[in-house]
């Protein structure tokens, strides 16, 4: 089955509100949308958004390499060569995981689809179902609770919030959704960087009785060894995410004493579903459970983190909330989000359609 032909555009997507993290705030959205054709008709389709501030790469940049590639190393290729064409991706972009991550899944996506099976069940699916988290931005104490109101409303279990530019006023947030909600809700956090290490060891002294489920990347990402150091207790709650961007970067992690008890896999960090699964082979064997996490995407990529996360029977966590505040996409279908939970919908490939 040739594929015949390759065809990339840049889509603005929008947001429906602005949110801030520790160390910027995002007011709109863009994608890179990749679909592969293949001679019966069928067609991948692929999507990226890569964060500048982790992986060093624009959606600038990715589109550019995308339109100055002609694409003959794929165009009448065969898509049952699909692990040599993976091969030859990941040979050809090495250093860039905006344009891997977009090719990577639409190569995914049109391989499943000509076998006739979802991504999950090619990859061996072994979860059904998981409850993700929605991501409420660093705002003040009553922006936060309007916000966990407005979630909890529409049925979500599970709150993350964003911290890291007032340690005081960030325990204050927590504390204030722990005393309106009690235990009905599970309640993580990010701080994308924003503590250092005496803050993160006090911030998890303070917080305990607020039964905190984990703690992602609280520290200096280019800086692993205070993480090293910390009590295993707290250690165990901690999901590496800006410092876990290769499968290389999971065996230092790993590497004992290890830096923490959870990976954050985030297929934009990587270059896409097959750099995912490396990772995620390292954490099963080395102990650690996995976390799905994402940027602001496209159901696509959405629904591509989904399937690789239901295919690993370590994953424990996703906040796969990326494409649910978004002013539009540009495709339809990929999963199932009921009362927060997400779940694949049975559909060829990723399950989703241009729109």
């Amino acid at each position: 089955m040739k594929i015949t032909s390759v065809q990339t555009e840049k889509k603005e997507l929008g947001l429906l509100r602005p949110y801030s993290i520790a160390y910027k705030t995002v007011d709109s959205v863009a994608v890179s949308l990749v679909k592969i054709e293949l001679e019966d008709g069928n067609y991948g389709l692929g999507s990226s958004n890569p964060s500048p501030y982790v992986v060093n790469e624009t959606l600038e940049e990715t589109m550019a390499s995308l339109a100055a590639d002609d694409f003959s190393w794929l165009l009448g290729k065969d898509i049952r060569e699909f692990q040599q064409l993976l091969y030859e991706l990941h040979q050809r972009y090495p250093k860039q995981p905006g344009v891997l991550s977009a090719l990577d899944i639409a190569l995914y996506d049109a391989f499943t689809k000509y076998l006739g099976m979802p991504l999950a069940t090619f990859l061996g699916q072994k979860i059904e179902s998981l409850y993700t988290s929605i991501t409420i931005g660093i705002k003040n104490v009553e922006e936060t609770l309007e916000e966990a109101t407005e979630y909890v409303e529409r049925g979500f279990k599970i709150l993350k919030v964003k911290l890291g530019k007032s340690f005081e006023e960030d325990i204050e947030r927590l504390a204030k959704i722990r005393e309106k909600y009690g235990n009905s809700i599970l309640v993580r956090i990010d701080a994308n960087q924003g503590y250092d290490f005496e803050q993160i060891s006090d911030f998890h002294e303070k917080t305990k009785s607020l039964e905190i489920e984990l703690i992602e990347q609280p520290i200096d990402a280019k800086n692993i060894a205070p993480m090293r150091k910390l009590p295993d207790n707290l250690k165990a709650l901690i999901a590496a995410d800006e410092s876990l961007i290769s499968p290389k970067d999971a065996f230092s992690l790993a590497s004992p004493p290890s830096a923490c008890g959870i990976f954050n896999i985030k297929l934009m960090k990587c270059g896409g579903v097959s750099k995912a699964l490396e990772i995620a082979t390292i954490a099963q064997n080395s102990g650690i459970d996995l976390m799905w996490g994402c940027n602001d995407e496209s159901i696509i990529s959405i629904s591509a983190a989904l399937h690789a996360a239901f295919a690993c029977p370590h994953t424990k966590y996703i906040d796969l909330d990326g494409s649910l505040d978004l002013a539009k996409d540009v495709v339809s279908g990929g999963f199932i989000l009921e009362e927060g939970k997400m779940r694949i919908n049975g559909e060829a490939g990723l399950g989703v359609k241009l729109i």
